[in-house]
């Protein structure tokens, strides 16, 4: 049974043209354009990403008016480790963009604050999670960790269980800091079911002692006499 969309439902642009128009309005700054599952990317140098994002914006025939989001990926292998990508959308066709480029620990990247002003928390969230840095971003600051936060969550160097943690002290009638500790129970795994006969005591098993030497084996239930 076929179904037809109504009039109202907006449908998605398709791709052809889009990368021959991009890459003439970005020129020399692209390094690759591809299409992959229906999706475009382009790739573009660190250093141009503003006036990139620009033309994208304003050149007729793409009109990407909106900033989606700014997302990074970490590849520790790679010499340039972080990736920036950012996603745009045309209102006008219902269309979609991504745009990357590559940065690495110390290398700013140019923000885009200046075209998107939503890009300041989006760029602050990045600058949180990975290191990276936003050259024009008058307030880069942390915006998902805590104030004393050390070091960059998102980071595959990065322990999961984070160098210090906080708690109330009642001492001091004030939050403290203090070096991670991992106090909590079954921390430890060996992966052995408890099906399959743990060779230690397991918690709630401490009364359960074991027979003493010599002691009657239990009545089967056809010994028992009824």
């Amino acid at each position: 049974m076929a179904v037809k969309l109504a009039p109202h439902v907006p449908r998605t642009a398709p791709n052809d043209g889009v990368i021959d128009a991009a890459t003439k309005a970005i020129g020399a700054a692209l390094i690759e354009a591809r299409e992959h599952v229906g999706e475009i990317t382009l790739v573009v140098q660190r250093d141009s990403i503003v006036d990139v994002c620009r033309a994208l914006r304003d050149t007729p025939g793409l009109e990407y008016q909106q900033l989606m989001e700014i997302a990074g990926v970490d590849y520790p292998q790679r010499p340039e480790r972080f990736e920036v990508d950012y996603h745009l959308l045309s209102v006008t066709k219902n269309h979609r963009i991504r745009v990357k480029l590559s940065t690495d620990e110390d290398t700013p990247v140019p923000s885009v604050t200046g075209l998107w002003p939503v890009a300041g928390w989006l760029e602050r969230e990045i600058f949180d999670l990975y290191g990276v840095l936003f050259e024009g971003n008058e307030d880069l600051r942390r915006i998902l960790t805590d104030y004393g936060f050390r070091g960059h969550p998102f980071r595959k160097d990065f322990p999961l269980s984070g160098y210090v943690e906080l708690r109330y002290s009642e001492e001091q009638k004030r939050v403290v800091y203090e070096p991670v500790r991992l106090p909590q129970d079954f921390r430890a795994f060996d992966f052995l079911s408890p099906w399959e006969g743990a060779q230690y005591i397991l918690p709630g098993d401490e009364k359960a002692a074991p027979e003493a030497p010599g002691a009657p084996t239990p009545l089967k239930a056809e010994e028992i006499k009824k």
